[in-house]
Protein backbone atom coordinates (compact mmCIF):
# COMPACT_ATOMS: atom_id res chain seq x y z
CA UNK A 1 0.00 0.00 0.00
CA UNK A 2 1.49 3.33 -0.98
CA UNK A 3 1.70 6.39 1.26
CA UNK A 4 -1.49 7.98 -0.21
CA UNK A 5 -3.59 4.96 0.67
CA UNK A 6 -2.09 4.78 4.17
CA UNK A 7 -2.84 8.48 4.65
CA UNK A 8 -6.47 8.05 3.47
CA UNK A 9 -6.88 4.91 5.59
CA UNK A 10 -5.68 6.77 8.67
CA UNK A 11 -8.03 9.69 7.94
CA UNK A 12 -10.95 7.28 7.57
CA UNK A 13 -10.07 5.44 10.80
CA UNK A 14 -9.16 2.26 8.90
CA UNK A 15 -5.98 0.34 9.60
CA UNK A 16 -3.37 0.64 6.87
CA UNK A 17 -2.61 -2.85 5.66
CA UNK A 18 0.33 -3.96 3.61
CA UNK A 19 -0.29 -7.19 1.74
CA UNK A 20 1.83 -9.39 -0.43
CA UNK A 21 0.91 -9.74 -4.10
CA UNK A 22 0.25 -12.96 -5.94
CA UNK A 23 2.35 -13.66 -9.03
CA UNK A 24 -0.61 -12.73 -11.29
CA UNK A 25 -0.92 -9.32 -9.65
CA UNK A 26 2.84 -8.79 -9.85
CA UNK A 27 2.70 -9.48 -13.59
CA UNK A 28 -0.18 -6.99 -13.93
CA UNK A 29 1.93 -4.37 -12.16
CA UNK A 30 4.73 -4.99 -14.66
CA UNK A 31 2.38 -4.08 -17.54
CA UNK A 32 0.48 -1.20 -15.92
CA UNK A 33 1.12 1.70 -13.59
CA UNK A 34 -1.67 0.60 -11.23
CA UNK A 35 -2.84 -2.92 -10.36
CA UNK A 36 -6.29 -3.92 -11.64
CA UNK A 37 -8.67 -6.07 -9.66
CA UNK A 38 -11.34 -8.43 -10.96
CA UNK A 39 -14.85 -7.10 -10.33
CA UNK A 40 -18.46 -7.80 -11.28
CA UNK A 41 -20.15 -4.45 -10.66
CA UNK A 42 -23.19 -3.09 -12.48
CA UNK A 43 -22.40 0.17 -14.28
CA UNK A 44 -24.40 3.07 -15.71
CA UNK A 45 -22.84 5.04 -18.55
CA UNK A 46 -23.82 8.23 -20.30
CA UNK A 47 -22.19 10.23 -23.04
CA UNK A 48 -22.97 13.07 -25.37
CA UNK A 49 -25.83 11.37 -27.21
CA UNK A 50 -26.13 7.99 -25.55
CA UNK A 51 -26.63 6.18 -22.31
CA UNK A 52 -26.73 2.59 -21.24
CA UNK A 53 -25.70 -0.06 -18.79
CA UNK A 54 -22.79 -2.40 -18.49
CA UNK A 55 -20.77 -4.59 -16.19
CA UNK A 56 -17.41 -3.56 -14.75
CA UNK A 57 -15.06 -6.51 -15.27
CA UNK A 58 -11.97 -5.05 -13.63
CA UNK A 59 -11.02 -1.80 -11.96
CA UNK A 60 -7.98 0.18 -10.85
CA UNK A 61 -7.32 3.64 -9.46
CA UNK A 62 -6.93 4.95 -13.02
CA UNK A 63 -9.60 3.12 -15.01
CA UNK A 64 -11.69 0.04 -15.63
CA UNK A 65 -12.82 -2.50 -18.21
CA UNK A 66 -16.54 -2.54 -19.07
CA UNK A 67 -18.71 -5.00 -20.96
CA UNK A 68 -21.79 -3.35 -22.50
CA UNK A 69 -24.15 -3.34 -25.47
CA UNK A 70 -23.46 0.41 -25.67
CA UNK A 71 -21.42 1.14 -28.79
CA UNK A 72 -18.55 3.49 -27.99
CA UNK A 73 -15.58 4.80 -29.96
CA UNK A 74 -12.00 5.32 -28.85
CA UNK A 75 -11.57 8.84 -27.49
CA UNK A 76 -15.23 9.23 -26.49
CA UNK A 77 -15.88 10.62 -23.00
CA UNK A 78 -18.50 9.17 -20.68
CA UNK A 79 -19.84 9.72 -17.20
CA UNK A 80 -19.70 6.43 -15.35
CA UNK A 81 -21.45 5.26 -12.21
CA UNK A 82 -20.24 2.01 -10.73
CA UNK A 83 -22.70 0.28 -8.41
CA UNK A 84 -20.52 -1.35 -5.75
CA UNK A 85 -22.33 -3.59 -3.26
CA UNK A 86 -22.06 -2.11 0.22
CA UNK A 87 -21.88 1.52 -0.90
CA UNK A 88 -24.95 3.68 -0.25
CA UNK A 89 -24.50 5.50 -3.59
CA UNK A 90 -22.80 4.46 -6.81
CA UNK A 91 -19.19 5.44 -7.29
CA UNK A 92 -19.33 8.42 -9.65
CA UNK A 93 -16.67 9.02 -12.27
CA UNK A 94 -17.43 12.46 -13.70
CA UNK A 95 -15.47 11.81 -16.89
CA UNK A 96 -13.84 8.70 -18.33
CA UNK A 97 -12.17 8.41 -21.72
CA UNK A 98 -12.55 5.29 -23.89
CA UNK A 99 -8.97 4.09 -24.49
CA UNK A 100 -9.70 0.92 -26.50
CA UNK A 101 -12.61 -1.20 -27.73
CA UNK A 102 -12.97 -4.90 -28.56
CA UNK A 103 -16.51 -5.84 -29.54
CA UNK A 104 -18.73 -5.34 -26.49
CA UNK A 105 -15.77 -4.73 -24.16
CA UNK A 106 -13.89 -1.45 -23.76
CA UNK A 107 -11.36 0.19 -21.48
CA UNK A 108 -11.93 3.48 -19.68
CA UNK A 109 -9.32 5.84 -18.23
CA UNK A 110 -10.71 7.96 -15.41
CA UNK A 111 -10.00 11.56 -16.37
CA UNK A 112 -12.17 13.48 -13.89
CA UNK A 113 -13.20 12.29 -10.43
CA UNK A 114 -13.92 14.29 -7.28
CA UNK A 115 -11.65 13.96 -4.24
CA UNK A 116 -14.45 12.31 -2.21
CA UNK A 117 -15.16 9.77 -4.97
CA UNK A 118 -11.41 9.09 -5.34
CA UNK A 119 -11.27 8.21 -1.64
CA UNK A 120 -14.27 5.87 -2.05
CA UNK A 121 -12.60 4.25 -5.07
CA UNK A 122 -9.41 3.63 -3.12
CA UNK A 123 -11.41 2.05 -0.27
CA UNK A 124 -13.15 -0.24 -2.78
CA UNK A 125 -9.77 -1.21 -4.25
CA UNK A 126 -8.38 -1.93 -0.78
CA UNK A 127 -11.35 -4.24 -0.15
CA UNK A 128 -10.84 -6.01 -3.50
CA UNK A 129 -7.14 -6.44 -2.75
CA UNK A 130 -7.91 -8.07 0.60
CA UNK A 131 -10.39 -10.43 -1.09
CA UNK A 132 -7.89 -11.46 -3.81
Amino acid sequence: MDWRKRKIASKMGRPAQVSSCSSDRLQARDRRDQPRFHAQFRSSLSGRHQEGYGRTLNISVGGCKIESDLMVAEGATLECRIHVPGLDWPLRIDEATVKWTDGKVFGLRFSKISHQEQEKLEMVLDDLEREA
